[in-house]
């Protein structure tokens, strides 16, 4: 258990909680608060158990809460990103959006999701155009300006990479599996 406090490992948060004697204060395995001496350190198995024992929860890691204290930014960022994906946003946008730096914004988004903000929004921009596709008879150029991207080359790379087609060839298949 040491050694995965010392490694600050994620894998482990939940199934065991680090307590520090001498400052009453409990974590997750993954905190990223300066490391105690071990002798001062027990460890718990049950979050109960450890605040039973006289322990609060550290304000840094927040282990009283069953998921990621960073989980919430990430829903905050989608929110802003679901509800502004027609208009043309960038990291500082939403960073101050959330009140964060645009990096740490970006490495903590990227660590709960496994993918950028602008990855995260050209996914949501894709899927709005899909449903466009399907539904409407714009063109593919109004779609492209519809959903929020800034040039038709931009909109056509990034669709062909998560649909595996064109617009035209996408439209086709849907035409095609409807009629």
């Amino acid at each position: 258990m040491w050694e995965k406090i010392i490694s600050c490992d994620r894998k482990y948060d939940g199934l065991f909680f680090t307590a520090v004697k001498t400052t009453k204060i409990y974590c997750r395995p993954s905190c990223k608060s300066r490391k105690p001496k071990k002798i001062n350190v027990d460890f718990y198995l049950d979050r109960m158990e450890v605040e039973v024992a006289g322990y609060r929860p550290c304000k840094r890691c927040r282990p009283e809460v069953d998921e990621s204290p960073e989980i919430e930014i990430v829903r905050e960022v989608i929110t802003f990103l679901v509800n502004h994906y027609k208009q043309n946003v960038v990291l500082q946008d939403i960073a101050s959006q959330v009140g964060l730096s645009p990096y740490y914004l970006e490495r903590v988004f990227k660590k709960e999701t496994s993918e950028t903000p602008r990855t995260y929004l050209e996914k949501i921009r894709i899927d709005k155009a899909a449903y466009l596709l399907k539904s409407t008879t714009l063109t593919n150029l109004e779609i492209c300006y519809e959903v929020g991207f800034q040039s038709p080359s931009n909109f056509y790379k990034v669709f062909r990479n998560l649909k595996n087609c064109s617009p035209s060839e996408y439209r086709k298949e849907i035409s095609n599996e409807l009629g």
